[in-house]
């Protein structure tokens, strides 16, 4: 990262010689002309000390009534000391942005910033903010059910003694995690999936077939790594696999350029040759994986089974190039969730995940429009929410 000068350092520190270093003269240059000046600056963090803002509430008598008035309380500033709405923002930040344990945000905050605060009121603003963001996680249901491209997955997280799944639907503007098992159940109560109309973008998890008013399209990364397996486990036998590989990432490498060209759809020619190279992939997976006189199928005679049934689905991106290749979207928005397990291991309770999630989605999107993670936290505990606006499709 390239340091840059400011404009309007905060403080200005000037360096004068006092004698003239030339050989054998030693003048005072007290009087001197200026020659030159070079500016130099050190970003330095400020005091360790917190600023106290005393709000002083003056009562003032009426002097033709003698009504006695009170001023108004400012938002925020209810008892007779108080921590004020950037150490709130700081905390929150440091536990759901940075993943820090809730001892570590307390020492932080207080070495760093000279704010003593104890775990218990990390727990209290962790879970404050999550339930002030209500508005925001209605926003953000309502915006991503009418996307015409969504991006669906989940990833086991810890709690307690036992496990749970976060669930996220996204695109790359919005974001949204909630909490539960796997079932379908769990992942309709996220409030978005359920009716939904657009295409869902996801991996092979069964439950995802039952939403039934989608159109779906199959993750080319998984796909890949599937066919990867099954040619790496016999070379010889399954060289099927590769040749169905190269077949996907000949396709994205089509629609990729078409994209690139600002074409709307692929040709008819360009569909039906890549259609001719899938099924020829099939015939000749199937020529080297006949079923056993049982019937019974292979690692590799069911993923074959599989390619053949969801040809659709699998090459939904060729058709509508709306659609992406993989993805990737909701895996990168997921990592949080396993950083967090890495840093802080697990979490103790299931309101504490689901207030985590919250706080995530919050973030990630906010991030995805550009704004500063400090600056909607303190809004959120100022003002109320930042809230996403309407977003074109993904």
């Amino acid at each position: 990262m390239t340091l840059r000068l400011a404009e309007d350092p905060d403080r200005v520190v000037q360096h004068r010689p006092q004698r003239c270093a030339g050989l054998s003269c030693g003048a005072d240059l007290g009087d001197g002309r200026e020659y030159g000046r070079q500016r130099r600056q050190v970003l330095e963090l400020p005091d360790r000390r917190p600023v106290v803002v005393e709000h002083q509430l003056i009562s003032v008598e009426c002097g033709e009534c003698g009504q006695v008035s009170e001023p108004a309380v400012p938002a925020g500033v209810s008892g007779r000391v108080q921590y004020g709405t950037g150490v709130k923002a700081a905390a929150v930040y440091a536990r759901a942005a940075q993943f820090l344990p809730f001892a570590r945000v307390a020492g932080l905050l207080g070495d760093l910033l000279g704010v003593r605060v104890s775990t218990g009121f990390v727990h209290q603003m962790v879970a404050e903010a999550a339930r002030r963001l209500g508005p925001f996680v209605s926003r953000t249901a309502a915006l991503l059910h009418v996307q015409q491209v969504l991006h669906a997955d989940e990833t086991p997280a810890r709690v307690g003694g036992g496990f749970k799944y976060v669930h996220v639907a996204c695109t790359p503007e919005l974001t949204l995690f909630h909490v539960g098992g796997r079932g379908k159940a769990d992942i309709d109560a996220g409030g978005v999936l359920p009716g939904f109309t657009g295409t869902l973008v996801r991996d092979g998890y069964a439950a995802y077939r039952r939403l039934t008013d989608a159109e779906h399209a199959w993750c080319g990364a998984h796909l890949i790594r599937d066919l990867r397996g099954v040619h790496e486990s016999d070379p010889a036998g399954q060289q099927w696999a590769e040749v169905m590989a190269t077949t996907l990432l000949a396709a994205k490498k089509t629609t990729e350029q078409a994209v690139a060209a600002g074409r709307d759809s692929l040709s008819n020619d360009e569909i039906s040759h890549l259609r001719a190279c899938y099924a020829g992939a099939l015939a000749y997976g199937r020529e080297q994986n006949p079923p056993d006189r049982d019937g019974k199928l292979s690692r590799a005679g069911t993923l074959i089974e599989r390619f053949a049934t969801h040809r659709d689905m699998i090459l939904r991106f060729t058709v509508d190039l709306a659609v992406p290749f993989t993805n990737n979207q909701a895996e990168r928005d997921l990592r949080p969730v396993k950083l967090q397990q890495k840093i802080s291991a697990t979490w103790r309770t299931l309101q504490g995940l689901a207030d985590f999630a919250t706080l995530r989605s919050y973030l990630s999107t906010a991030a995805k429009h550009g704004k500063d993670a400090l600056d909607v936290l303190e809004q959120l505990f100022t003002t109320g929410p930042w809230l996403p606006e309407p977003a074109t499709s993904s």
